[in-house]
Formats: structure tokens, sequence, C-alpha cells
């Protein structure tokens, strides 16, 4: 039996910009959606109960910053407090999933893209990143 599809919603989280990106697994297609702020220590819950309202996810994806070693960070601990807190605000399945070199990994697509598409910002696209990582985790149905 095949299960339905999932619309997903995921989130590159920084103490500065949080970046969105939309994806669903029936053909495992993602994209950046958008760079939302985070001001006086908090997210714009607004602006991402909007989005929750828009797409209704099944699942919210939040990337997890580690070093390179694989230890924890101050940031570990903020990315972790915010997929808690959008958990019990939404009442979504939350997923934490390793986020090591994403950003990196946006910024070399940016610099290959052309000028008409470069306004596409980091923050949505490490988060498109981040999605596709999630996805390519999942196991494969027959």
């Amino acid at each position: 039996m095949t299960s339905r599809p999932l619309t997903l919603l995921a989130f590159d989280f920084g103490t500065r910009r949080i970046g969105v990106a939309v994806g669903q697994t029936l053909t495992a297609s993602v994209r950046p959606l958008t760079t939302l702020a985070y001001r006086d220590h908090k997210p714009d819950w607004e602006c991402i109960s909007t989005l929750i309202r828009e797409w209704q996810p099944d699942r919210l994806v939040v990337g997890l910053p580690l070093h390179m070693d694989g230890s924890e960070q101050e940031m570990t601990r903020l990315a972790r407090r915010f997929g808690n807190q959008l958990k019990g605000r939404y009442n979504l399945p939350v997923d934490m999933v390793d986020e090591r070199l994403t950003s990196e990994e946006a910024e070399r697509v940016m610099q290959q893209r052309d000028k008409k598409n470069r306004n596409t910002k980091i923050d949505a696209l490490a988060a498109q990143l981040i999605l596709e990582s999630w996805l390519a985790q999942q196991p494969q149905e027959p």
C-alpha cells in the first residue's frame, strides 16, 4: 500500500534570518520559498503561521547546525528550541536534519546561477538543500 504524498516546509534557522523552502514527497520536488526575519531573539511567528495556513504542511524539517566533527554548538541548541517551538505551536511533526555545509553549498549554487535568478535568497536556498537532504534519507517505496 502506498502512503499519501506529504507537503513539507523546511527551515534554515538563523539568529538574523530563517530561510524557508517547500516540497512534497510525490515527486521529491523542493523549491526555495522565502526568507523571514528573526528579531528581538524570536522568529516572525506571524509569517510562519501564514505559511503554515497557506501550505498546510504535513511535516516540518529544521536544519541542525553542527560542527564539522558532529559536535553540537550554541546554534544547535537554538535550532532545537526553534524546532520544539514549531512542534508546540502547530502540532506538526518536526524532523531535525544535519545541515553541515548547506550554507556553503547554497553560496556555490548562487554563484553559478545567471543574473536573472540571483535574487533567490541564500537562506531559502539553504532550506531547500536541507529538505532535499531529508527527502534523500527517506526509504524508497517499491
